[in-house]
């Protein structure tokens, strides 16, 4: 008997975690391994994040909570969207989860079926295509251009379309790209969505982490007709440095949110209540840290264009958000998973094969790390291009 079912079956296992796993394995065996993998902040989380949420632990805070969350927590990011996005959302259309990769399936889950298809811009997140097949519906992946900055535009997006299209799944800023999109971009994109009927996931998990004059947009804010198609989604990993505390959260038009809600009630009924403490922190204490986070990223992105900008065989767009570089390495003639397994056999650099983002001319490098690192690493990558 077939135990397995076939949407399981079909499913490919994380890139990401494999290579990770082998540059452990060889840190564990005594190897130096210089790292520029990382999908999270190298600071800690901030002290007085952590002294909420060990304060509402040692007062009992290890009940239940609404499966929506605290709703001092929903207020807190209510107050959040209105003050940074210009959004106004009830604490009745916000679900907080347990990050904000279960948020991104509790929205499609609430809205996607078998027979739909979801757009997807590539290079994508890693995810994305995996949770549009556990919903039964079927990923369509537009690729992108290295030349347009890696964003899909408003005429691709319409010319991707067929009568099965439900939504498109929306991230600015980017990854593995780092790219931004402005807001003219952005309303051109939501223009046609409003015109076709397709619902919108905005995925903002970056938001605080943007360079040189771009500036955050939220999809949700250009007009209500966008609004009433887009399910917001945020959380604290990146901007906080909260990868570990597992929280994020959906903003949903009244009509998609109790939807959201029943499948929260179901699969997790809420997030860690202490965590939750920690976040009404977060977002209603000192922000510095993210201004700090921000100007730090800042000078090490730069100093790793730089770099990358003078190496033989590697083409590199500017990214403007996030803390990745999206490297296109089509000259060497090689796929990127014997890319970064050379990289990470011959010269102990961890990158991620760009196959893993539906790019295979591509490796992510990120820049989440110290400079020391970042310096020996781009000296072996340098290495690796010239013998290559």
């Amino acid at each position: 008997m077939d135990f397995i079912s076939p949407t399981a079956a079909a499913l490919s296992p994380s890139l990401t975690l494999a290579i990770t796993n082998k540059a452990k394995e060889l840190k564990a065996a005594g190897e130096q391994v210089f790292g520029l993998a990382g999908g999270e902040p190298d600071k800690d989380t901030p002290e007085n994040i952590k002294a909420a949420a060990i304060k509402a632990l040692e007062e009992g805070a290890t009940k239940y909570t609404p499966s929506v969350g605290l709703p001092a927590l929903r207020q807190a990011i209510s107050d959040k969207l209105k003050r940074d996005n210009n959004l106004d959302y009830s604490i009745d259309q916000i679900c907080v989860c347990s990050g904000a990769k279960p948020a991104v399936y509790a929205a499609l889950r609430a809205t996607v079926s078998e027979g739909d298809e979801v757009i997807i811009p590539s290079p994508y997140w890693v995810s994305y295509p995996s949770m549009v097949q556990l919903c039964g519906a079927t990923p369509v992946f537009v690729e992108t251009k290295a030349e347009n900055g890696w964003k899909i535009t408003a005429e691709e997006f319409a010319n991707a379309m067929t009568p099965r299209t439900k939504m498109i799944i929306l991230t600015t800023p980017h990854n593995p790209t780092g790219a931004v999109y402005t807001e003219e971009e952005l309303r051109a994109i939501g223009e046609v969505a409003v015109d076709e009927d397709i619902l919108i996931i905005a995925d903002e998990i970056y938001e605080h982490l943007i360079y040189d004059e771009e500036k955050h947009v939220s999809m949700a804010s250009l007009s209500p007709d966008i609004y009433n198609l887009t399910i917001t989604i945020n959380g604290f990993s990146k901007g906080y440095a909260m990868t570990g505390w597992r929280l994020g959260y959906t903003a949903a038009p009244t009509h998609i949110a109790p939807y959201i809600k029943m499948i929260q009630d179901h699969c997790a009924s809420n997030a860690t209540t202490f965590c939750q403490y920690g976040a009404i922190e977060a977002l209603t204490g000192d922000q510095s840290f993210i201004s700090d986070l921000r100007e730090e990223y800042d000078f090490r992105r730069q100093y790793v264009f730089d770099r990358l900008s003078k190496m033989p065989k590697v083409k590199v767009v500017e990214p403007k958000g996030a803390f990745y570089f999206f490297l296109d390495m089509s000259e060497l003639g090689m796929d990127s998973c014997s890319i970064c397994e050379k990289l990470l056999d011959r010269y102990k650099v961890v990158a991620i094969p760009g196959i893993a983002f539906g790019c295979d001319h591509a490796i992510r490098i990120s820049y989440c790390t110290s400079l020391d690192v970042l310096k020996e690493g781009l000296d072996r990558i340098e290495e690796f291009l010239k013998k290559h």
